[in-house]
């Protein structure tokens, strides 16, 4: 035998397999002449970088001058292509998964010590016997306070491997000794529907914070569940929903539209289309939907609310919302690290793009809700600008705009009594959660035997309970606060954290939600004939 037949297979193996290791790398959009040409630019960014690394005068983390030049080039093409480091793709992962495996509790760190605001329902600390009030002291002997540790290293050492066992020790007010508890972990769940309840006889309520994995599901059983209290009509709330997972968003419409009904369709830089449609499986296309949007409203909450109003189905109220318009994909960088890159653009079914210019830079495209704000957008639509060229008509005559956002179909003006500056500010620094949480310290047995329903409908706020608030603020805080002029908006945030330490699972926007002037504006718009 030859030498050339003996090792024939070997070369062709040889061969194919290098065929397909560089056909898995090649972009095949590309033109033949740029394939295994060499790029001076990027040669040039990584010698540099060898340079610091190897010649420079003083140590220098090149990991950090890495992420800082990759942060870099992406805020030179939208501000929605975002580097994530290796560092957060754990959470961010976790966030838009929907669920981590864990304990099951809600809790913050108050006087350096791990505080239970409230064990999840039917999660493995409820089920340990965790309760809300109780400090967490230690997890397998290591300990869990002083001011030293951070929110993250107590959630990791909480954290595990699915039904993997920790050791708590605990300090309960009025045990004489720390208690033990063996709790085993579990998946749990990181909730993306907020609410779900009945605003009326007919019209049923339903908040979502993100479009993560788990969402439609969490939406799909929250809807089987209103109408099976009788809801003929669905209040879909997106405000603040900043969007998430575009084909999430495609599945929450299904439920919504007829059969082949044109959802969106996205075009990528080559001008490839790829349209999405309606299917059979939608269990509300008989019924009312009304989508409430606001200035935060993004992305995936922008899809739905486009697509509806395109096809002339349900009510846009609120509003206009954020202006995204884009469609990112996340990609691996070899290191732990990922980019989303904007890779197309969304269109809703009349063809509008709703994407706000960014051609001013960054700061300038986030800093558009102060000009809102200072234009009077915010507080009349009439001084929301439009753009005669970007004119749509939708099937059934309805006149819409690209360019900028969803403009809703019923205008509601921003309450500038329940969003006032500092009462906002407050609730975000957790000023409201911890007074709470004290004043629930102070007898965590008052509320025994009181039921969810009966707290929402019948507990009040007292006047003296405002005013211990105040002088709780003015004490730690060294200001002079007063609540004269939203004397009744402060004790709707008391009662809305009070229910959610309590009871938890949608309770602070249910209480929240009954001075809401868009929820009484969709209550009214359900009710006409």
């Amino acid at each position: 035998m030859s030498y050339q037949k003996k090792y024939l297979p070997l070369i062709l193996g040889a061969a194919i397999a290098a065929g397909i290791f560089i056909g898995g790398k090649l972009n095949f959009s590309d033109a033949p002449d740029r394939l295994f040409t060499k790029n001076s630019k990027k040669d040039k960014l990584n010698r540099l970088i060898d340079y610091i690394e190897y010649d420079y005068v003083d140590d220098i983390n090149t990991d950090s001058i890495v992420d800082v030049t990759v942060n870099g080039i992406l805020n030179n093409l939208d501000p929605h292509s975002v580097y994530i480091p290796k560092e957060d793709m754990e959470r961010v992962a976790e966030e838009m998964k929907g669920d981590f495996v864990g304990i099951g509790i809600s809790f913050y760190t108050y006087r350096d010590t791990i505080t239970v605001i409230r064990a999840l329902e039917n999660g493995p600390s409820a089920k340990a016997g965790i309760k809300g009030g109780d400090r967490i002291i230690m997890a397998n002997g290591d300990t869990l306070f002083g001011d030293k540790l951070k929110d993250f290293e107590i959630v990791k050492k909480l954290k595990g491997k699915k039904n993997s066992k920790v050791n708590l020790k605990v300090y309960r007010r009025g045990e004489p000794e720390l208690l033990d508890f063996t709790v085993k972990r579990s998946t749990i769940p990181i909730a993306s529907v907020d609410a779900v309840y009945m605003l009326t006889d007919k019209l049923g309520y339903i908040k979502i914070n993100r479009f993560a994995e788990s969402t439609y599901k969490e939406f799909k059983t929250g809807l089987e569940k209103l109408e099976a209290l009788g809801a003929t009509q669905i209040a879909l709330d997106l405000r603040e929903n900043p969007g998430g997972f575009l084909g999430i968003a495609e599945q929450i419409v299904d439920e919504f539209l007829e059969d082949d009904k044109l959802i969106l369709f996205t075009k990528n830089k080559r001008g490839d289309i790829e349209k999405s449609f309606a299917t059979d499986k939608g269990d509300f296309e008989d019924g009312e939907v009304y989508v409430l949007i606001d200035e935060n409203s993004a992305s995936a909450s922008e899809i739905v609310a486009g697509a509806l109003q395109d096809n002339d189905k349900g009510t846009i109220v609120g509003r206009r919302s954020y202006g995204k318009g884009l469609v990112q994909r996340e990609m691996d960088l070899g290191d732990g690290s990922a980019v989303r890159l904007t890779v197309s653009r969304y269109y809703t079914p009349t063809g509008r793009s709703i994407q706000r210019p960014y051609d001013h830079g960054n700061k300038d495209y986030y800093d558009e809700y102060f000009e809102r704000l200072d234009s009077g957008e915010l507080l009349d639509p009439d001084k929301i600008h439009v753009d005669d060229s970007l004119k749509f008509t939708t099937p059934g005559g309805k006149v819409v705009y690209g360019g900028g956002g969803i403009i809703p179909d019923v205008f509601v003006p921003l309450d500038t009594s329940m969003q006032n500056e500092t009462l906002s500010f407050l609730n975000r620094r957790g000023f409201f959660s911890n007074f709470v949480f004290e004043e629930l310290e102070q007898d965590r047995h008052a509320f025994d035997g009181m039921s969810r329903e009966d707290f929402i409908k019948n507990y009040q706020v007292s006047d003296d309970l405002v005013f211990t608030f105040q002088d709780y603020l003015n004490l730690r805080t060294q200001a002079k606060v007063t609540f004269v002029a939203y004397h009744d908006e402060v004790k709707q945030y008391i009662k809305a954290t009070f229910a959610d330490q309590l009871f938890g699972n949608g309770a602070f926007n249910e209480v929240y939600n009954q001075s809401d002037i868009m929820i009484d504006e969709v209550i009214k718009l359900s009710t006409k004939d």
